[in-house]
């Protein structure tokens, strides 16, 4: 560990990436205490050489960084800010550090709180997925003061291949919602067109091909569109994150002032989804919406239904 104030590390949140993320810093050293309601996880932590977090007031009393990588905005706060909730437990210059995916107006909130507190808040979002996570290949966007990321470098160090410096605090969640949204309606857009070639009859190896060489390509076909037509919805980015992402990213452009036409048809398009049973599958089941409507499922010629 390269700098000795940073030796103690709380983390909570213990799913796809927080698990990864917590290896990778055990793997180099560091002192981790973790939280999550998974029993299970935190005795795989423990197993790895984590220590357990009986308490999480003690735990947040006794770290130099609480990093926290969970679900929503809302459960940060709850966790953060509810009467003798983790900003009460943490001591006079130690660091909020904020993996959560959350929304613009919670990162300028827990900033202020933290802040009266004395207390620094960093925002670091994260992209690719729980493998890269596992690897310790994950990027993170940080948003903040020069002086706060170098003393987080040792931690990033630990699990990230990229860390973006992309601007003040507020600029790293609003940049990382710009680009969820971006991946996530492309994702829904081209479900749509293979809901659309099944029902038309059309060879789906062809589709796909034809489309991955052509303008229609993009990092999340790469990524998860052969996946898709094999009927593979394992969720790596589940389908409850990605309309939360989105709803997120609609209420910010409509407190902005401009039209969201796009991002509404995209976040119902999500929540239709859930509805339907399939939050928890990838982003990807999202085209379960339209195969349901249709009453055929989009699938390559060699997978079998």
């Amino acid at each position: 560990m390269g700098d000795p104030a940073l030796a103690r590390i709380g983390f909570i949140g213990l799913g796809g990436m927080g698990r990864g993320l917590v290896k990778n810093m055990l793997k180099h050293g560091l002192g981790v205490t973790v939280h999550d309601l998974d029993k299970e996880a935190v005795d795989r932590a423990v197993d790895q050489g984590a220590h357990r977090a009986e308490d999480l007031a003690a735990m947040a009393r006794d770290v130099d960084v609480l990093a926290i990588c969970i679900t929503t905005a809302e459960a940060v706060r709850d966790l953060a800010l509810s009467p003798g909730g983790l900003l009460d437990s943490m001591r006079d210059g130690t660091i909020f550090l904020d993996h959560t995916t959350v929304s613009p107006q919670h990162v300028d909130m827990m900033r202020r709180e933290c802040a009266t507190r004395g207390i620094a808040y960093a925002e670091a979002p994260m992209t690719r997925t729980p493998a890269h996570a596992e690897r310790g290949e994950v990027n993170i966007l940080f948003g903040g003061e020069s002086d706060l990321l170098e003393r987080l470098r040792p931690v990033f160090d630990c699990y990230a291949e990229n860390v973006f410096h992309v601007g003040p605090a507020g600029h790293a969640i609003r940049l990382k919602l710009i680009h969820n949204y971006i991946a996530f309606a492309n994702v829904a857009s081209w479900c749509e067109g293979f809901a659309l070639a099944a029902r038309e009859g059309l060879d789906m190896s062809k589709v796909i091909g034809i489309i991955s060489a052509a303008g229609g390509r993009s990092g999340m076909m790469d990524l998860y569109g052969e996946m898709t037509l094999r009927r593979d919805f394992t969720p790596h980015m589940s389908l409850a994150n990605a309309q939360k992402d989105v709803r997120y990213y609609a209420h910010w452009l409509e407190e902005a002032g401009l039209p969201g036409f796009m991002a509404e048809a995209v976040h119902q398009t999500y929540a239709l989804a859930s509805i339907m049973g399939h939050a928890g599958e990838s982003c990807t089941a999202v085209i379960k919406a339209y195969e349901q409507l249709t009453g055929i499922e989009a699938r390559l010629p060699d997978t079998k239904a």
